[in-house]
């Protein structure tokens, strides 16, 4: 490599670095700025701090590793502090005196991963960690680094401290298990656990492999080695690649930190789940954290919550595309273009684009055939939301053999007219029977068709007897009557709902509340035809998600020192991301600071969703915000003026927050 990665100048000995966990951040960011490493220090806190909201990065014995990568980082780098003020970083045992800043590039080489994760493999060891508490100087910490970061193997020593929670066993055959990794970032975790989890093995005698799926890729395990395994552990904060792999064997399952914090535990409740033949096993869930509730931390209610939201997460792009497109042919065909006027029940949008080409143009010239083309694109692709969304719910409860199902579960909901509502319906119902029907013991010549004949077939048999003959009228009904309820608002009630989506669209910038305010606004589109109603709706969603940013860049305008660097930087950011519709602009501030930050933000959101339903605000795309404002029908103005109350509000509202009750910096 060109440099080190890491120097005595990035090395802060018994220094106070701050009292909190954004502070010794913030003081290592600025040395590997200082070190010529990073353009913009702030960015790299910022994006080191957005990583710890989403897992704190504490470890037992005092230790921590935020880490991040960034676009102002130039080379891979290893910032470190010995504290002489510890800090809380979320480790379940207390607050941390060793810190490693992790600061990697956006587009970090594979080598520089693998460094990196020899550190993170390094610290479960405790002499090594003793060593570091130990040392004299600056020199000796980055002698004591790149001896564990070189690219050669370092002997595991096993520590003595240690006890060992499993015993070894006692039949004559060793139990063989099998692990995967994975943690969101893949730099430090994923291989921090892998040899944590490897070190108990060797203390409880058990053959082990791991397989980690982190930044520096990983080698995928032999199908022989599969089958030989008597359990596997999965100890991953996001999906497992490939995971129908594993399918029918015994797992235990958990977030990434379990493995850390507690692998002996882990191993051997590896070894019993494959000794007993009740134990539970892979059934497919691509996303759930476990299928058992002894293994597992995410329970029933946790797996329906992150089903649902990978649905909407796969629905969303289909939305985007063609509600974007729609709007666009309304810009170039004008709002008629949409019209049913053909006697076959095609609109004009589809005619056109069928009956006429480049050479042969309709009688409105060349912008009304691009119109009607892009508009009549952009409805068969908002036509497949219904379908993605119960296609991928299923998919997200069992994984691939969920797909058919779930999308002719979709399909059938558009068909009997139940819409949106009879997509989740069926989705859930699709996921569940496939899940069901992958747990059947099958003979040894029949389970290879299980996940790929066998499951979809009959899965998608019984869902679809199940919503033709029993739910298709209650689920037609209840969809009706929603729409109905509608069309039939006004006066008061339009702006209660307009604050309803204000407040859930500002809680949680971008998480579950504002997934399903916002999934509820694009389905309106999806029916549009029916009348306005649904148009408001969606003003209402995208007018109230852009107040957040924007008005956290306007308090940061407004009044600077009521906010730190990073947090002045991040607001200029904001301007553009609010105008764009990115709720997540202002995830930055709520996370420092958010009892005063989301009720300020809800606020404003109320303002707006309410003024924007009072006004009869009508917007036709589902995202883009500022640029999507020919999409509104003549209504743009009343839009904005509703934008512009609610970010003063929150503005006015954050600013008086943080003087009433100033947050420690």
């Amino acid at each position: 490599m060109s440099q080190p990665i890491i120097t005595p100048e990035l090395v802060l000995l018994d220094g106070d670095a701050g009292p909190d966990a954004e502070s010794v951040i913030g003081t290592l960011a600025e040395l590997v700025s200082t070190a010529g490493r990073s353009s913009d220090p702030s960015e790299l806190a910022a994006a080191a701090l957005a990583r710890e909201t989403k897992s704190p990065t504490g470890l037992p014995g005092g230790i921590a590793i935020p880490h991040a990568r960034a676009e102002s980082v130039s080379a891979a780098s290893l910032a470190m502090a010995r504290l002489a003020r510890k800090a809380d970083f979320g480790a379940p045992d207390g607050p941390a005196d060793i810190v490693f800043l992790i600061a990697a590039p956006a587009g970090a080489a594979s080598e520089h991963m693998k460094v990196l994760s020899s550190l993170a493999r390094a610290l479960v060891r405790p002499e090594f960690v003793q060593a570091l508490r130990d040392a004299p100087d600056a020199d000796a910490i980055v002698e004591l680094v790149l001896d564990v970061t070189a690219d050669k193997k370092a002997p595991a020593k096993t520590p003595a401290a240690v006890p060992a929670a499993a015993s070894a066993p006692t039949a004559t055959t060793r139990p063989k298990i099998i692990a995967i990794t994975a943690c969101p970032t893949g730099i430090a975790h994923t291989y921090m656990a892998a040899d944590a989890l490897k070190l108990a093995a060797e203390r409880a005698d058990v053959d082990f492999e791991v397989e980690t799926q982190g930044s520096t890729g990983s080698t995928p395990f032999s199908p022989t080695t599969i089958a030989d395994a008597d359990a596997v552990i999965f100890a991953t904060d996001v999906g497992v690649k490939n995971r129908d792999r594993f399918v029918g064997k015994p797992v235990v399952a958990s977030g990434v930190k379990r493995a850390i914090n507690e692998p002996d535990t882990m191993i051997a409740e590896a070894v019993a789940a494959g000794r007993d033949p009740n134990a539970a096993t892979v059934a497919g869930d691509a996303h759930a954290a476990a299928e058992s509730s002894a293994a597992s931390s995410v329970g029933i209610g946790g797996q329906l919550k992150q089903a649902l939201l990978t649905g909407v997460s796969y629905m969303i792009p289909f939305v985007a595309a063609g509600g974007l497109l729609m709007a666009l042919g309304f810009l170039l065909g004008g709002y008629e273009i949409a019209k049913s006027t053909i006697e076959d029940g095609t609109s004009d949008a589809a005619y056109y684009a069928l009956h006429n080409s480049l050479w042969e143009l309709p009688p409105g010239g060349l912008l009304q055939y691009l119109g009607a083309l892009s508009f009549a694109v952009g409805n068969l692709a908002i036509g497949l939301m219904v379908a993605v969304l119960a296609g991928y719910i299923a998919y997200a409860i069992a994984d691939r053999p969920g797909l058919a199902p779930g999308f002719t579960a979709g399909l059938i909901a558009v068909a009997v007219g139940s819409g949106f509502i009879g997509g989740l319906v069926g989705g859930l119902l699709a996921g569940v029977v496939a899940l069901w029907l992958s747990r059947l013991p099958l003979p040894q010549w029949a389970r290879g068709l299980q996940p790929v004949v066998i499951i979809p077939l009959v899965a998608t048999l019984v869902t679809g007897f199940v919503m033709f003959a029993l739910l298709a009228r209650p689920l037609s009904w209840v969809n009706t009557a929603l729409e109905d309820q509608l069309n039939s608002m006004s006066g008061s009630s339009k702006i209660i709902l307009g604050i309803v989506i204000g407040l859930m669209m500002c809680l949680d910038l971008g998480g579950p509340v504002n997934k399903a305010a916002y999934a509820f606004g694009v389905a309106g589109l999806g029916v549009a035809g029916a009348g306005v109603p649904q148009w408001e709706i969606m003003a209402a969603v995208m007018g109230s998600g852009m107040v957040p940013p924007l008005a956290l860049a306007l308090a940061t305008a407004l009044r600077p020192s009521t906010f730190t660097e990073p947090e002045r930087e991040n607001g200029k950011a904001a301007w553009l991301l609010g105008a764009s519709f990115i709720s997540e602009g202002a995830i930055p501030f709520a996370a420092a600071d958010p009892l005063r930050v989301i009720p300020s933000m809800m606020l404003g959101g109320a303002v707006t969703g309410a003024l924007s339903m009072a006004m009869s605000v009508q917007l036709r795309a589902p995202h883009g915000g500022v640029f999507v404002l020919f999409a509104m029908n003549g209504t743009w103005w009343k839009f904005l003026i509703a934008i512009v109350a609610g970010v003063i509000v929150s503005a006015i509202a954050v600013l008086a927050a943080k003087q009433i009750k100033p947050s420690t910096k």
